[in-house]
């Protein structure tokens, strides 16, 4: 069958192991000093482990590959206790796949073992265990009190003055970008903060990408050096959520730098899931 399955990249792996407890499958191991998927079957493909290698060397493909088994996958975590049980019904529930949590459970009851979810004391809104990947975990944000309408007509132009803004899609020789001050921001920041375009977009050049779920990264890596280099940016401004794995874009604008010949300022901007700044500041 052909399915979402994550991909090492042997060449960028440095064989830290920093993905391992950052799998709930227990999928990946490291072998002859590289991390390594041990089975397809393994594998949910929901890329937990993703934003946790400093080297973006592992990514998200489609290809043919074995069907993901839960039963094998519980068989394999039991033997690791109720702390890696419970981690891997809560990354399951966080990621919506209730599919394969209510076959965890069964296979749970099938074999006379407690459901750490259901014990005292790990309980949450949802009515199960808090915890998981912080990046997909479903929550409800505090209500905010409607805004007043700005002055005069009560729309607030946009501040967007170039098309596209993908990284994939964008040219680095483009005439807009040349001499500029970049804003490279992770897709969900947008949304996330209500004043985007007014506070951070107005007046820059914007890339937008997805460290998570955009493939051939490697790309980005280059698109960013030659508008360093070549289009002789001014100033990059790295906008991420505060989730683990939007820390990824700014690893990759950091090895950008390093490759290019030119040095400019860059600047990391974390925004909370509640729209909230939580840092701002040059690195």
């Amino acid at each position: 069958m052909k399915r979402k399955i994550i991909k090492i990249d042997e060449a960028k792996c440095t064989g830290c192991g920093l993905c391992i407890p950052n799998c709930p499958e227990g999928a990946i191991q490291i072998i002859d000093g590289k991390a390594r998927l041990v089975s397809d079957l393994m594998c949910d493909g929901l890329g937990a482990c993703l934003g946790h290698c400093p080297e973006s060397a592992i990514t998200i493909e489609e290809r043919e590959a074995e069907a993901y088994d839960e039963a094998k996958v519980m068989a394999n975590i039991v033997k690791a206790g109720p702390n890696t049980i419970k981690a891997h019904l809560e990354h399951l529930r966080d990621h919506q796949q209730m599919e394969y949590l209510g076959a965890a459970l069964r296979y749970l009851e099938e074999h006379g073992i407690p459901n750490p979810l259901a014990q005292a004391g790990h309980k949450h809104p949802a009515g199960m265990g808090h915890g998981g990947c912080p990046g997909s975990r479903a929550m409800q944000l505090k209500n905010k009190p409607a805004q007043e309408e700005p002055p005069a007509t009560g729309i607030r132009p946009s501040q967007l003055g170039h098309w596209p803004i993908q990284l994939h899609l964008i040219g680095p020789q483009a005439p807009h970008y040349q001499g500029s001050d970049l804003l490279l921001a992770a897709d969900c920041t947008a949304f996330a903060l209500g004043d985007f375009h007014k506070d951070y977009l107005k007046g820059k050049t914007l890339a937008i990408a997805c460290p998570k779920l955009d493939s051939e990264q490697e790309t980005y890596v280059e698109k960013i050096r030659m508008l360093i280099d070549e289009a002789r940016i001014n100033t990059l401004t790295v906008m991420i959520m505060q989730v683990p794995c939007c820390g990824g874009l700014l690893r990759i604008a950091q090895k950008a730098a390093t490759a290019a010949k030119r040095k400019v300022p860059i600047k990391c901007v974390v925004v909370g899931l509640d729209g909230g700044i939580l840092k701002e500041e040059w690195v």
